[in-house]
């Protein structure tokens, strides 16, 4: 156990039962009265924002949580099956961890996830990936107008929106918080 004094921005704590990582910690000293601590949490879980007045020698708990590099090796059911690059032990994680990112996701490709005690609570996906286009639609001639696009499946079976040039065979690079088209890849 810890005083709030003693947390800083980007701490996880367990606060009323719950997995938060601090977002904002202001200490204020009024007038009348103790200092407190104005704090503001994500949950880790839901993504909601709480916000808490805290006692300067309030209890709090910051969890220890440990962030490594894996490899996704293959998806089973509603989860992704992991392995650790460095003792090349294997874990499962619920998909939802890697929110809507995780239709990106690639065997072979090389994930964040952090742990705390043994269970699984955060997850990235890489922020662009590479993927093969196995379809496109052919292009209209004489749509030239600036910024066209066409409807595009790619190897993981993933409709985009590309680009008239970007045709079958083409590897293009797809951002994975948006989902959006970047480039085309050589």
């Amino acid at each position: 156990m810890a005083k709030t004094s003693e947390a800083k921005v980007g701490n996880i704590l367990r606060y009323n039962g719950e997995l938060v990582t601090v977002i904002e910690l202001m200490h204020r000293t009024p007038g009348k009265g103790g200092a407190f601590y104005l704090g503001k949490f994500r949950n880790i879980k839901t993504g909601r924002i709480v916000e808490a007045r805290l006692g300067t020698d309030e209890q709090i708990e910051i969890c220890r949580v440990e962030t490594n590099d894996f490899q996704y090796l293959y998806e089973d059911g509603d989860y992704f099956v992991i392995m650790d690059n460095v003792s090349f032990e294997q874990f499962t994680i619920p998909k939802s961890l890697f929110g809507p990112a995780a239709k990106f996701l690639k065997e072979g490709m090389d994930v964040i996830v952090s742990f705390e005690s043994e269970e699984p609570i955060m997850a990235q996906a890489p922020n662009f990936v590479e993927l093969e286009i196995t379809y496109a639609e052919p292009a209209v001639k004489g749509d030239t107008s600036s910024g066209a696009q066409k409807l595009a499946t790619t190897e993981n079976g993933i409709e985009i929106r590309v680009p008239l040039f970007v045709n079958q065979g083409d590897k293009i690079k797809i951002d994975t918080r948006t989902g959006d088209y970047v480039e085309r890849v050589k």
